[in-house]
């Protein structure tokens, strides 16, 4: 009797471990998720070449890389200087 009683022990202490390693992954995963947003602010000249742009918020590894291709972009002319926020998002 006492040998069953342990393992029902044991399983319900592997269920238990395995539900706790499975929420753990899925709050790995949705934090991950919020790093890999980046937000750029750009400013545009009139004629549609990026002027300036700094980063507001995002994962410091991915904030290089984005203000670098932001500076090769080329916006529509308009009739005056603009300022603008982009996002990347780097979600799979």
């Amino acid at each position: 009797m006492a040998f069953t009683w342990s393992k029902k022990l044991l399983a319900v202490a592997a269920t238990a471990l395995f539900a706790v390693s499975l929420a753990f992954a899925q709050q790995t995963t949705i934090e991950e998720g919020k790093r890999k947003v980046v937000k750029i602010e750009v400013v545009i000249a009139p004629d549609g070449r990026v002027k300036s742009s700094r980063a507001m918020g995002g994962h410091p590894v991915l904030v290089q890389t984005c203000l670098d291709a932001i500076k090769e972009w080329k916006f529509e002319p308009a009739p005056e200087e603009t300022t603008q926020t982009v996002e990347f998002d780097f979600r799979q």
